[in-house]
């Protein structure tokens, strides 16, 4: 039941020089189906990540944190199965994660720290790792620059539509393609659920400026979704730099060829987590919150989860119900201690709800009513305090979430 979801075409998604992609099926949790991804990349690429924030991180989340501080190590795959998280595995999941990497960089002739390993499914069960180990030999067989799409496929567990996306832009006159692949309808809510995203890009970007570049990126687009509030164990976003592209490379952030690249960066990055909110599961409506004149835009980003997170006012958004002394109440305990709530005004769409604190007198409720029947909503808080802004994406919350939901298992 995915919103205004677009259909994906195949021949749209660019090859990135210096990386291929196959899969196999390995039987992890479900016969027949697409569970494991393998990412090559051809010597000298940058690679960078940024994880999940919670406490309980699966163990191929340590394990990829681990490899990439390894100084000079040079990441030469990815390896990515579904089906199963490999959290709350302790030491046996940590030996696991390690073995698949050693298992892969002995078929590529690598070492295994050049190897980032990836999991996404049930939570608290072994990781088949015996099952992982034998449908790698398939998925390096499989290996072509232009298995994107089949890669999308690979990485999916309760979404129901594969989500990817490319970008080709010309900077100071070089061709750059960037191409990217996410993964998540469930336990979303990302604090750097399941989450996994993989971007690459042909660029040459400097070690240091792709570690900077990365969590801009997240905090403007994974860091702005959210489905349930729920951080996972596993949340992952990964960009690779091949260095293939005739544009020489960025070793600064102030240089303007770096600025037009986060940009595309950015975009592409904010396409493909919206997706993930898109195919949110049980999802009937994208919503779009944006909090303005904040104090920062970290209290403007509070306000929005506020909102967002809120079984009452995503509930509302359902039935299409313009319930909205809802909204208010989220942003009144959203944690700003000195809100002057008298300066807040409350706009869905083009309808001014609430305004000074109280609602507008000249509101209509069939005028809300209208607004939130419609698939796709804006939900806009003007707080009065400064000039900071945030955006945050999120859906509704249907009768079809908890059914999917008490369901996973069986």
């Amino acid at each position: 039941m995915a919103v205004n979801f677009p259909t994906m075409d195949p021949s749209t998604l660019n090859p990135v020089a210096g990386m291929t992609l196959g899969w196999a099926e390995a039987h992890i949790r479900k016969p027949n189906r697409k569970d494991v991804l393998v990412i090559a990349l051809e010597e000298g690429a940058s690679v960078s990540g940024v994880f999940t924030l919670n406490r309980f991180c699966a163990a191929p989340v340590t394990v990829c944190r681990a490899h990439l501080a390894e100084p000079g190590a040079g990441i030469r795959a990815l390896v990515v199965n579904t089906g199963n998280a490999n959290a709350g595995t302790g030491e046996p999941g940590l030996a696991m994660a390690r073995q698949t990497c050693a298992a892969l960089a002995e078929l590529m002739g690598i070492a295994p720290q050049q190897v980032l390993p990836f999991s996404t499914g049930v939570i608290l069960e072994p990781l088949p790792v015996e099952r992982l180990i034998a449908g790698l030999p398939a998925a390096l067989a499989q290996q072509d620059a232009a298995h994107w799409a089949e890669a999308a496929e690979a990485i999916m567990t309760t979404d129901t539509r594969p989500k990817a996306a490319s970008r080709e832009v010309n900077i100071d006159g070089h061709r750059v393609v960037m191409t990217g692949i996410s993964k998540g309808a469930g336990m979303i809510r990302p604090n750097m659920a399941t989450m996994l995203g993989f971007i690459g890009t042909d660029a040459r970007i400097a070690q240091p400026v792709l570690d900077s570049l990365i969590q801009d990126i997240a905090d403007r687009s994974f860091n702005c979704i959210t489905i349930d509030g729920d951080t996972s164990t596993n949340d992952s976003f990964i960009v690779v730099a091949t260095g293939r592209s005739t544009l020489p490379e960025i070793t600064s952030t102030t240089e303007a060829a770096y600025v037009a690249l986060r940009e595309s960066l950015l975009g592409l990055a904010q396409e493909i987590a919206q997706l993930i909110v898109r195919d949110g599961e049980g999802a009937t409506k994208f919503i779009t919150i944006q909090v303005e004149g904040g104090a920062s835009a970290a209290e403007c980003r509070k306000v929005g989860y506020a909102i967002g997170h809120s079984p009452l006012v995503k509930t509302a958004f359902f039935a299409s119900d313009p319930n909205l002394g809802r909204i208010l109440a989220a942003v009144g305990y959203a944690g700003i201690d000195d809100l002057d709530v008298g300066g807040v005004d409350l706009y869905l769409d083009d309808v001014w709800v609430a305004r000074a604190g109280g609602r507008n007198p000249d509101y209509q409720e069939a005028d809300g009513q209208r607004v939130m029947q419609q698939s796709e909503i804006t939900v806009r808080v003007v707080l009065g305090r400064g000039d900071a802004a945030a955006t945050i994406w999120t859906c509704d919350l249907s009768h079809d979430y908890v059914s999917i939901n008490a369901d996973y298992r069986s």
